[in-house]
């Protein structure tokens, strides 16, 4: 006997089974918002009834535009980055985009210009993470025209409408954390800093600053930390020789879990000598002995959020806000509390 291979549904099938033309079936599918709701509601069941899968290839062909989207990083294994990715992706797979990653290995110029050239020549539209020297070269370097969204640090003012970017309010959440640590009777609080993306003063380190000064504390000189627990430690093995350091900020998770290895190979209590906090949430955060005390960020929906803001421009269609913003949210636990008696 003979197998028959049954062929895949087309749009035509969609569009007789739920009783409508070939063109409503790709109004319903480009998420067009002139389809009633009980005619769209009939097309969604007629898909998923026949198993109908858009072909992104044709549907490309057929718009003249290609439905990538390049997302230009220098990293993409730490907590934020890696966030920032998988909402990208998430809301890409949705929308029926896919996702190309181009990793900026260097921050030198011609490094960064190969990279941004690349993705200039995938087609579609471009998302720079510019979270270091890297990612701010680059997103200054993708050519005029090209549809881009930058994921930034918290700008010293907002952008204008040229500059569509999203970005986290960082200086919301040192400010937050930091009056968290003062309100808790410590006379300052110690901050291990991540890198800037500038050589200006990062949004993270204002925000601390601002704290200190309208509680009127005395501010030390930051000590300047890497992306991870290794420089957490170093900075914190510093750290645990000042008996005045009761209270630390640590500008990521990671470093403050290297801040709470130096406090404890020194002795040093948390949080009954020294209080810790972090920054970001990050998953192992809550599962630390003790549990950190940190300041959330929504990395993923920065993710979704860029690519929305992308998304409007390739399709010239969806209204989205100008510049997005995530909003910190402050989490206690059990690594903070009063100053030792």
């Amino acid at each position: 006997m003979t197998g028959h291979t049954r062929r895949p549904a087309s749009i035509r099938d969609v569009a007789t089974a739920a009783g409508v033309s070939y063109q409503t079936v790709s109004r319903v599918i480009n998420g067009h918002p002139s389809v009633r709701p009980s005619t769209r509601e009939r097309v969604l069941a007629a898909i998923d009834e026949l198993g109908f899968r858009r072909n992104t290839t044709a549907l490309a062909l057929a718009s003249g535009r290609s439905r990538v989207v390049t997302v230009l990083t220098a990293n993409t294994t730490h907590y934020g980055y890696a966030s920032i990715l998988q909402g990208i992706e998430e809301s890409a797979r949705a929308a029926s985009y896919s996702v190309g990653i181009g990793v900026l290995e260097s921050a030198e110029d011609p490094a960064v210009s190969a990279e941004v050239q690349r993705a200039a020549d995938a087609g579609g539209g471009i998302i720079v993470i510019a979270y270091d020297p890297a990612g701010v070269r680059a997103l200054g370097a993708v050519p005029a025209g090209l549809p881009v969204v930058g994921v930034v640090e918290t700008p010293a003012s907002p952008p204008g409408g040229d500059r569509p970017w999203v970005w986290a309010d960082d200086r919301e959440a040192a400010y937050r954390a930091t009056r968290h640590l003062l309100s808790l009777g410590h006379e300052t609080v110690h901050y291990v800093a991540i890198p800037s993306s500038t050589r200006r003063t990062s949004a993270r380190t204002s925000g601390w600053r601002q704290a200190l000064k309208e509680a009127g504390a005395r501010e030390p000189r930051p000590v300047q930390g890497s992306w991870g627990p290794a420089g957490g430690h170093a900075a914190g093995l510093k750290l645990a020789k000042d008996s005045s350091a009761t209270a630390i900020l640590c500008g990521n998770d990671d470093l403050a879990l290297g801040v709470l290895r130096a406090l404890h190979e020194r002795g040093r209590s948390v949080p009954g000598e020294v209080s810790v906090a972090g920054f970001d949430d990050a998953p192992h955060s809550a599962f630390l002995t003790p549990s950190l005390t940190t300041v959330r960020l929504d990395f993923t929906g920065l993710g979704r959020a860029a690519f929305a803001l992308l998304h409007g421009a390739l399709e010239e269609s969806a209204p989205v806000a100008p510049h997005p913003v995530s909003v910190p949210e402050l989490v206690v636990r059990e690594s903070s509390g009063p100053p030792p008696a």
